[in-house]
């Protein structure tokens, strides 16, 4: 059954959306220059920063990328889906399978407009496509049951880092894994939005050209990290309608107050996912982390499992028992609080053998603790982000993998600094 908060959510959701379908019958912008600039080209990351409204942003970032997001269509995108893509695609256009926010259509829209008025849309690609692509893992689940993404992150804050440089502020060092497609790793983008309306916030995204999703992504105030549960192997089934989860992802850091109570904190990811009670289209395991200042520690870290099957929506704090001690969190690819699974993977327990007693735990320990004892080979991206110290840390595989190669540190007030 869904609460009121939940109920109310949901009103303001089809409010929103019913807003948007009457502004976009009336407004086809007519643009005349993108509301985005390229921040800069480094160590195989490019960093776009993009400013607007929902169709501004989007047309910035066809127009800006329409040739990467060519490459990654042409050269991932359909070799994957291959015979199945003409499926895949009416099972995103009749909409019976995935909801999509209408902000989200007319942002995929004005995705194709960027891309036609640079001339760049050489496979004349549609709007379907792009929502397509942004739901690739749960379309992947839903028609075959494959699981692509590794990943691991480790959190501390608390009594972990009070003795540290970080002064018991939180922190999260986070690993995207995944088998290495050509297109994919020359294509890593770091995409910065500034939204102009007025329930949202700027918030930045880490991926690959094409996605107007979040796979990994922060504001000011938190970050989210998508996982993969591997060793669950339901599918979702064709009965059920589900939101696909980057997006429940880019709601919970993009809206000011998903859940109206005030506030800005982990109670609006929750809020995201607790929406969808009938769980998600795959099975993932989510990371994310807020500031050390609130109250409790389940809304300065949190672990949450979902799948397609029951039990849906399970949350970890530190309070579980997971043999990892103090106020730290570590996720894997494995269960661990749903079903009492307690699924320790090999990179699991490689943590808890190095981790010790949970404490002084330094920027630098929580992000060597994961670059020396959590790596996999398949490494695309190493990040660490602390909110607090407004800093982001990345380093991008080029030839080497990603926790082997210099970091870039950014400010995350310079990176969200409005326009």
């Amino acid at each position: 059954m869904l609460n009121n908060k939940m109920l109310t959510s949901l009103k303001r959701l089809l409010i929103r959306s019913l807003l948007l379908v009457i502004i976009s019958t009336i407004y086809l912008p007519s643009f005349s220059q993108a509301n985005g600039k390229i921040i800069s080209k480094k160590n195989n990351l490019m960093v776009v920063k993009v400013w607007g409204t929902h169709q501004e942003r989007g047309f910035a970032q066809g127009f800006l990328l329409g040739d990467k997001i060519t490459d990654v269509f042409r050269n991932y995108v359909q070799p994957q889906l291959s015979k199945a893509y003409p499926i895949a695609r009416n099972l995103v256009k009749t909409e019976k399978q995935f909801y999509y926010d209408y902000k989200y259509i007319i942002e995929a829209k004005a995705v194709i407009l960027g891309m036609n008025k640079a001339n760049t849309n050489a496979l004349n690609l549609d709007y379907i496509d792009i929502l397509l692509a942004n739901s690739m893992l749960d379309l992947s689940n839903i028609m075959s049951g494959q699981n692509h993404t590794h990943c691991s992150s480790l959190m501390s804050w608390g009594d972990a880092t009070k003795d540290t440089d970080l002064e018991g502020k939180s922190v999260i060092s986070r690993h995207l894994d995944w088998k290495l497609y050509p297109s994919l790793l020359r294509n890593q983008i770091m995409i910065i939005h500034i939204p102009s309306e007025v329930d949202e916030q700027p918030w930045a995204g880490i991926g690959f050209a094409g996605m107007i999703s979040v796979l990994s992504g922060f504001n000011v105030n938190m970050g989210v990290f998508q996982h993969m549960m591997e060793d669950e192997k339901s599918h979702a089934s064709f009965e059920k309608q589900y939101e696909p989860i980057w997006f429940s992802l880019r709601k919970s850091i993009e809206m000011k107050d998903n859940n109206m109570d005030g506030k800005n904190n982990l109670l609006d990811v929750y809020c995201s996912l607790n929406i969808w009670r009938q769980g998600f289209g795959g099975n993932y395991i989510i990371s994310a982390l807020g500031r050390s200042t609130e109250k409790e520690d389940s809304l300065i870290a949190m672990v949450a499992e979902l799948s397609s099957s029951k039990p849906y929506l399970v949350y970890r704090s530190n309070a579980f028992e997971d043999s990892i001690p103090g106020d730290n969190l570590y996720t894997a690819n494995y269960q661990i609080a749903r079903n009492n699974a307690m699924n320790f993977s090999k990179r699991y327990k490689g943590i808890i053998s190095h981790i010790g007693d949970g404490t002084a735990i330094s920027l630098e320990k929580n992000r060597s603790l994961m670059r020396d004892y959590s790596h996999l080979s398949i490494n695309y991206q190493f990040m660490t982000y602390c909110p607090e110290k407004d800093l982001f840390r990345i380093s991008i595989r080029n030839k080497k993998a990603a926790y082997k190669n210099k970091p870039m540190d950014f400010k995350i007030s310079t990176l969200l600094k409005n326009e």
